[in-house]
């Protein structure tokens, strides 16, 4: 006998796996720049962590992952961003 798994092909159930796929690429990506900015002796507020940790646009953690190789403090690393 044949199983069929029509949830795992449903659209709907591939947007949800999709959801989920960015905000694990999300955290990992904000985990990266507090762990770079941490080895870099890079200071930050609770605040500015936090904010890093709640952001789920992938773009605009890609641009502060490339800034936190370069960024000397927290201002440096949103300069541009609105808060």
């Amino acid at each position: 006998m044949t199983t069929t798994n029509y949830f795992f092909r449903h659209e709907g159930a591939e947007k949800v796996r999709d959801e989920g796929r960015d905000e694990a690429r999300a955290e990992e990506r904000g985990r990266a720049i507090l762990r770079t900015l941490d080895w870099r002796g890079v200071g930050l507020s609770e605040t500015d962590r936090e904010r890093v940790r709640a952001c789920g646009d992938l773009d605009r953690l890609a641009v502060w992952l490339d800034r936190a190789y370069e960024v000397t403090d927290a201002a440096a690393l949103f300069d541009g961003d609105e808060a």
